[in-house]
């Protein structure tokens, strides 16, 4: 009887250290579906930008491959990239941070200066986008 008890007790315990965070909380997933996100919204926006789309293609592939890394199956990674909820979030996300950075909705040339601006930064953003 106790041996079944030790075995029931590493059994839970196991599975608790192998739990693993939604992919929402993780950071690199999660903030590079948001930056994909704000420059599709870039360039779909500014006639002056276009998306650098092998680039996204890799961007979004290796965010999949670091999740397979970190022990997420395929059907979890199509479940959060699939999930109503989540894809709310991230757009929520997205109009913040354009807004944050003084986009306006029916003003392509906001557009415009946040896609120069984040292409002159190189970072996440901008390395998916280029000028026409």
């Amino acid at each position: 009887m106790r041996a079944m008890k030790m075995a029931l007790i590493l059994s839970l315990s196991a599975g608790a250290l192998s739990a693993k965070p939604h992919l929402r909380d993780v950071a690199k997933v999660d903030r590079t579906l948001l930056a994909v996100g704000i420059a599709d919204e870039i360039r779909k926006n500014c006639p002056s930008i276009s998306a650098r789309m092998l680039k996204a293609l890799s961007v979004i592939r290796d965010v999949g491959a670091h999740a397979r890394d970190l022990g997420y199956t395929e059907e979890e990674i199509d479940a959060y990239r699939k999930s109503d909820v989540e894809k709310d979030r991230l757009k929520a996300e997205r109009r913040e941070y354009l807004n944050a950075a003084g986009v306006v909705t029916d003003a392509p040339d906001t557009y415009c200066l946040l896609g120069r601006t984040e292409i002159e930064k190189g970072g996440q953003i901008g390395a998916l986008l280029r000028m026409n």
